[in-house]
């Protein structure tokens, strides 16, 4: 065997050892969750509001709040990441200006999300006087998850062959004609992929919603885009980290992550399940 194999099966086995490693971490840690929160799971766990400072009863007002955020930041990062990637893709210029904001974009995609947060709460909390509400953290998140989705789209709309557009166009099809039905259908599967993950990981982010939307004990909903809300990860966190019987309440921590686990997880379903569905559809 020259050195050469021996450094490629080395390689190999290497990166199938790490990837061993983070699928038990994983599986360990989902296992944990599981065992210690499926019996904290009920119609008054989930159907009711929290009492004693979130010590006893249900977390139904976090649940809706999570969904709340989570709605807001589609309507505002889903349209204006695809548009944005279309125009990018499809009609700017291939110029330094674009490549300028190509690699800005990557660049916001690996900022931290606290620093989210920060911006929330200086733009939309305070300069614009939204105050802490649902609106300010729905944008906030979607200001975090946009780049993600910016580029998976504009990835997409990339791997949609040339002759494609060029066939359209040479049958006198407009451009946007061309875009609207002979590139998207082909585009969307990953499109919706990249962009539904994104919002997935927006659903468990804390620290964007701590500036800038998240209460920990509000047992009312809110009536309106301007009030505070309760939420997932927010009300996890203070269960875990700062409640005065973090210990007692234990379960409480386990029902909340498992909850807040399946949220995410299921997200995520409805995206492959979205991707697979219109791959069938439209096949090239």
């Amino acid at each position: 065997m020259t050195g050469k194999r021996r450094s490629e099966k080395f390689a190999f086995w290497l990166m199938r050892s790490i990837t061993y490693v983070v699928v038990i971490f994983i599986a360990y840690i989902i296992f944990k969750i599981l065992i210690n929160g499926l019996p904290v799971i009920s119609w008054n766990f989930l159907f009711s509001e929290p009492e004693k400072s979130g010590a006893e009863g249900g977390i139904l007002p976090a649940i809706l709040g999570t969904l709340y955020l989570v709605i807001g930041t589609i309507l505002v990062a889903l349209p204006l990441g695809m548009f944005s990637a279309i125009y990018l893709t499809e009609y700017a210029k291939q110029s330094k200006f674009t490549q300028t904001i190509r690699m800005a974009i990557v660049t916001l995609a690996g900022v931290p999300s606290i620093v989210f947060g920060l911006f929330g709460l200086g733009l939309f909390v305070i300069t614009l006087d939204f105050g802490a509400s649902i609106i300010a953290g729905s944008l906030t998140l979607a200001c975090m998850i946009l780049p993600t989705i910016i580029v998976a789209s504009e990835e997409s709309l990339k791997a949609v062959p040339k002759y494609m557009r060029e066939g359209s166009l040479a049958l006198g099809a407009t451009k946007w004609e061309t875009i609207y039905k002979n590139v998207l259908p082909y585009a969307l599967p990953g499109m919706m992929t990249g962009s539904i993950l994104g919002i997935g990981r927006a659903a468990g982010e804390t620290a964007p919603i701590l500036l800038t939307a998240a209460a920990f004990f509000l047992p009312e909903l809110p009536s309106s885009v301007f009030d505070q809300v309760m939420a997932l990860p927010y009300h996890l966190y203070i269960l875990a980290t700062q409640h005065p019987e973090a210990q007692k309440i234990l379960p409480m921590q386990y029902g909340t992550a498992l909850v807040l686990l399946l949220l995410v997880v299921g997200l995520n379903l409805f995206a492959v399940i979205i991707r697979i569905r219109v791959r069938r559809k439209y096949k090239w």
